[in-house]
């Protein structure tokens, strides 16, 4: 059994939870986020300070699952309450980026800008070479970030590319003079 299912999760003050049939919604300060979860294996159990969760039998299915639920009503409950960002930091020479309307548009060394649709319900902001992606659904944050990032992935060489704040780029050594 995963030990994130064995701690009851603690509901902030502020947040409210429903839970309709196989639908849990969660209501905070920053927004409302509502997930179908599969009801015939794990049930939940909310009072009002807490979150247990129960398997409904036994199985390698129930056990895999009980844990993934906890891990997405803990991003939820963070979700609605601070928020998720990632940032990315763009580098190389005449590489840029700019946010215009609904649209990201990046100049990344291709004879084309690269212009991309900000999702809804996410915000993102482009100042000088750092991208900032923030948004309450963790999934639909981090995806988004991850497709900035595939658009120009850094190179091993000189680095120049798209890179998430804190990532370490192995270097290799270029050609060698005689």
């Amino acid at each position: 059994m995963s030990r994130l299912s064995k701690q009851p999760i603690a509901i902030p003050s502020g947040v409210e939870i429903k839970h309709d049939g196989s639908t849990v919604t969660i209501k905070g300060p920053k927004g409302e986020l509502s997930r179908n979860f599969n009801n015939d294996v794990i049930s939940f159990d909310i009072s009002d300070s807490e979150i247990a969760f129960a398997k409904a039998e036994d199985t390698v299915f129930a056990r895999a699952l009980i844990g993934t639920y906890a891990s997405h009503i803990m991003n939820m409950i963070h979700g609605v309450t601070e928020g998720f960002e990632k940032k990315l930091i763009v580098e190389g020479v005449g590489f840029r980026s700019d946010v215009k309307g609904n649209n990201l548009e990046m100049s990344l060394g291709y004879s084309h800008p690269v212009i991309m649709e900000i999702p809804e319900g996410i915000t993102t902001t482009a100042e000088k070479n750092v991208i900032t992606v923030s948004g309450i659904d963790k999934e639909r944050t981090m995806q988004f970030a991850a497709q900035i990032r595939a658009k120009k992935k850094p190179e091993p060489y000189k680095g120049k590319g798209i890179r998430y704040e804190g990532e370490i780029i192995r270097r290799k050594q270029g050609k060698k003079s005689a």
